[in-house]
């Protein structure tokens, strides 16, 4: 009987070591700031925080790309260029041509498009030219087209500098596929958990399959609107999700450096 207990007790400590190792993999780099700009300390805080991903909405309004969640949101003031495109370069100035001190921490910029996909992309085109040295494929920073994207067939009529969010639901061809920056889908296609306790095993499944599926075509895989709390937040480590979205930054960056493993 006691080596049967004994036995057990291995068996859950060499779990425990396996899932431990699987979360200490993840670093602030794997935290992605969902509507960073509603923040009041926009771009700063997950900057900071040393975030790989950070996302912003964007409306095409009289020729000015306004970062907002909704139309009636929209201020002068808070244009991409304001918020985003210059604080970018002046962080990429000041560290030598990298956005973070560490040369090899990139960053991910996902920028939901609200407004109609061909006017939106070609003015965001054109604000982005310029700056093209410092974007991927060359440089550190990916921009990565969500929401309003045009059809995969038109992807190529684009700068190789503008990536795309896919969807795992769609096949795309293999020309397609180099165009695609990440992969993302809504958490309730798989799950109605609520944060608290155990993932139930179905959901669980349904959430590997489709990240396995992911991984096995070369992408990152991100889901939106997953609970917000550090149960989640370790959960979906253990999945394997690639961005772990979350509105608090703070506490997201707080929880990587220092939780216990």
């Amino acid at each position: 009987m006691k080596k049967i207990v004994t036995l057990l007790v291995l068996i859950l400590l060499c779990a425990r070591m396996l899932d431990a190792q699987d979360i200490k993999a993840y670093t602030t780099a794997q935290a992605h700031s969902h509507n960073d700009y509603e923040r009041r300390g926009a771009f700063y805080d997950a900057i900071d925080q040393q975030f790989g991903s950070i996302e912003a909405d964007l409306f095409l309004v009289n020729d000015t790309l306004f970062v907002a969640h909704n139309l009636k949101d929209i201020h002068p003031k808070r244009t991409l260029n304001t918020l985003y495109i210059q604080p970018i370069l002046t962080k990429i100035e000041k560290n030598g041509g990298s956005i973070y001190p560490q040369k090899d921490v990139p960053l991910q910029f996902l920028i939901d498009l609200k407004t109609g996909a061909t006017e939106t992309l070609a003015a965001l085109v054109k604000e982005l030219e310029p700056h093209k040295h410092i974007l991927a494929p060359d440089g550190n920073l990916t921009i990565v087209a969500s929401g309003n994207t045009p059809d995969p067939a038109n992807f190529n009529k684009y700068p190789d500098f503008i990536f795309f969010d896919g969807r795992p639901e769609i096949t795309y061809t293999p020309e397609q596929l180099k165009r695609i920056g990440l992969i993302s889908q809504g958490f309730a296609k798989y799950s109605k958990w609520n944060g608290e306790g155990p993932l139930p095993e179905k959901d669980k499944k349904a959430i590997q399959k489709v990240i396995k599926q992911t991984h096995d075509l070369g992408k990152k895989m991100r889901l939106w609107a997953t609970p917000d709390n550090i149960n989640s937040w370790k959960i979906m480590m253990t999945l394997g999700v690639d961005y772990l979205n979350t509105d608090k930054v703070k506490e997201m960056g707080d929880y990587l450096r220092t939780a216990p493993r």
